[in-house]
């Protein structure tokens, strides 16, 4: 069976435009890579976990601020290693600070074969961009939702 994450494509309006919200995932790996390296807050369903909540859960977690509204599905993206990411849209304050940004953090060793163990936020930085913009930032196996957020404003 598939892994699955559960996330919140988080969108708003400005003017006639539509932004979403994306994160950028924080540790070594990561540091240097832009485009196609960011996401949806998103993170794994526990098992007997619901998705929604977990959905919920893991935005929170990863943007230290909870996200309320109306959610919309979105649907199953299957990404290119094979996780199965389900995703909502929801619609945030459009004043939603994303320099006030405070992940939970994740411990790794590093360097790598160090015996080091060091800490790193799970999600370093977040940013609003346009359709245009999210398009070229996140992951390919995410761009999907994009055009699905689109069908669903009607």
């Amino acid at each position: 069976m598939a892994i699955r994450s559960a996330g919140l494509l988080i969108y708003r309006r400005v003017s006639n435009d539509l932004e979403v919200l994306l994160v950028h995932p924080g540790g070594p790996f990561w540091a240097g890579k832009d485009e196609a390296a960011w996401s949806i807050p998103k993170g794994l369903v526990e098992p007997d976990e619901d998705e929604l909540a977990a959905a919920m859960r893991e935005t929170a977690e990863e943007l230290g601020v909870a996200i309320d509204g109306r959610v919309t599905p979105l649907g199953e993206y299957r990404q290119p290693g094979g996780k199965i990411v389900v995703a909502w849209s929801i619609e945030a304050d459009p004043v939603l600070d994303v320099n006030a940004v405070r992940s939970s953090e994740f411990q790794m060793q590093w360097p790598p074969r160090s015996g080091q163990m060091k800490s790193f936020p799970e999600v370093d930085r977040a940013g609003w961009f346009s359709l245009a913009e999210a398009g070229t930032k996140l992951l390919k196996g995410q761009r999907p939702m994009l055009a699905d957020l689109l069908k669903h404003q009607g």
